[in-house]
């Protein structure tokens, strides 16, 4: 008799788009686009402007409605309710906060509007202003405090209705450059705390980096690649990705009974005969001399066409005498010599797939 093997529940995600096309007039901005995102999950849409990102918002607080597909959240069609009856609330870029109003009446507009007893309200208020630790400013106006604390004042009227989602919108692209890393660590932080879904916007490839799950990059309305952080930059899909996540070396090269070769480059590969495009980073490229390495490492000559001090790196503009230029990030202020060996491993050159990249 056989042993009953017990079945793995799959979780189901917590949001589907399915297959939503969005055009305004004759420009479609999103195009047969699907998505799953999980429940807990801190998910950056990322793009260039023109991608689709904030329609992909829009769309899912119901502000916009799509001409084709489903959103469906917690086994609920979402694109058929209209925005207030979706447990979804939305931080947009210039926090929309009103300037007549106490930090506490801001955060408790939408409890009265609801109809709440008073002190129900008073208690969910008091605890989102403890949530984003602003109680001590909740008699303050808004002119009256900075920008990360009016932005944490936006998250707290978002997180006071108790969605099971929260959109922001470029929340951040406002502050300068200190406030701005400061609060993407307390906002990562407390959607921690929370537990609640997060879906973050953002055009700033290191924001997306230091905050999210996962990254979904979006190009001309499609989905490019969605990963993790860690994933998407050490094996990017597309030259397009490649490019847009980091900086990266992309070159063509011809396979021949597994060995891939561009010249002064040759390395083994499991793919077959014919042309292949490969992402290399920066950061991969060693000084030949100082590269010790148990594995075998490809090691080609180049010239050093330009340095360019970095702080705790030097960046390299490398030319080959086949005319094969690179890039190289490497650590500290080396001594150079104007011709030079360099190394790389052969994991470190990613296959991708060939994309215009504008």
């Amino acid at each position: 008799m056989s042993a009953t093997v017990p079945s793995t529940a799959i979780a189901s995600p917590l949001l589907t788009v399915k297959s939503v096309t969005k055009s305004f007039g004759p420009n479609t901005v999103l195009r047969d686009f699907s998505l799953d995102i999980d429940e807990g999950e801190f998910l950056t849409i990322l793009g260039e402007s023109g991608s689709g990102k904030t329609t992909l918002l829009r769309l899912i607080a119901g502000f916009e409605l799509p001409d084709h597909g489903e959103i469906w959240m917690g086994g609920v069609r979402l694109d058929t309710l209209p925005p207030f009856r979706r447990r979804v609330n939305t931080v947009f870029q210039q926090y929309a906060l009103f300037p007549h109003l106490s930090v506490f009446n801001n955060v408790a507009y939408g409890l009265r509007i609801a109809k709440l007893p008073p002190a129900a309200i008073a208690e969910r208020v008091n605890a989102a202003l403890a949530m984003v630790k602003m109680s001590a400013y909740s008699a303050s106006r808004p002119s009256k405090i900075s920008g990360g604390q009016q932005q944490r004042i936006a998250l707290a009227r978002a997180l006071v209705n108790r969605p099971r989602l929260v959109l922001l919108d470029e929340p951040l692209s406002a502050l300068d450059a200190n406030l701005r890393s400061q609060m993407q660590s307390e906002l990562k932080s407390l959607q921690r705390e929370v537990g609640i879904t997060f879906i973050f916007v953002t055009h700033d490839q290191q924001e997306a980096m230091a905050m999210s799950d996962r990254i979904a990059l979006l190009r001309n309305g499609q989905l490019e690649q969605i990963a993790t952080p860690q994933e998407i930059y050490r094996n990017p899909a597309s030259t397009y990705v490649a490019s847009f996540i980091g900086q990266s070396n992309i070159f063509r090269a011809e396979v021949r009974g597994g060995l891939a070769t561009r010249t002064p480059i040759q390395f083994f590969c499991s793919l077959p005969d014919g042309p292949a495009t490969f992402s290399l980073r920066p950061e991969s490229i060693h000084i030949g001399k100082a590269f010790a390495t148990p594995e075998p490492a490809i090691r080609f000559r180049a010239t050093v066409k330009d340095q360019s001090f970095q702080g705790a790196t030097t960046i390299l503009n490398l030319e080959c005498a086949s005319g094969l230029t690179l890039t190289a990030r490497i650590s500290g202020h080396p001594t150079l010599q104007a011709e030079e060996e360099f190394a790389f491993l052969p994991p470190d050159a990613v296959l991708v797939r060939d994309s215009e990249v504008h």
